[in-house]
């Protein structure tokens, strides 16, 4: 798998089950519940998440990231004049953070625990 790559989409959900039976209904897409407010999609090309959770998710669709250094990524962002907008936090199967971009893009960098 190559490093620092676009590995996931996430979008933001105010009502997961009605947003899961959107996608399924139209795309056939499929789906892996984390609790309530949390659901992996699978079979749109992309992995992704539909998140609900009102303390991590996004204002509108990110893009995440994937690296196997999350701490050495999180300062380059800093450097480089990023803004990190969600300090690294864990979810099931890994950590992330999010930061915004100098022209107010946010996204996420996530790295897979094995």
């Amino acid at each position: 798998m190559t490093a620092n790559h676009i590995a996931y989409l996430e979008l933001p959900a105010t009502d997961v089950p009605a947003l899961k039976y959107f996608y399924e209904q139209i795309f056939g897409w499929t789906f892996q519940d984390y609790g309530d407010d949390y659901a992996a999609f699978e079979g749109a090309g992309l992995d992704g998440g539909l998140n609900g959770d009102p303390n991590h998710k996004p204002k509108s669709a990110l893009v995440v990231l994937e690296t196997k250094e999350l701490e050495a990524m999180e300062t380059k962002v800093r450097d480089a004049g990023g803004i990190i907008s969600l300090p690294i936090f864990a979810y099931p199967g890994g950590r992330r953070f999010h930061f915004v971009d100098p022209n107010g893009n946010e996204l996420a960098v996530m790295q897979i625990e094995d």
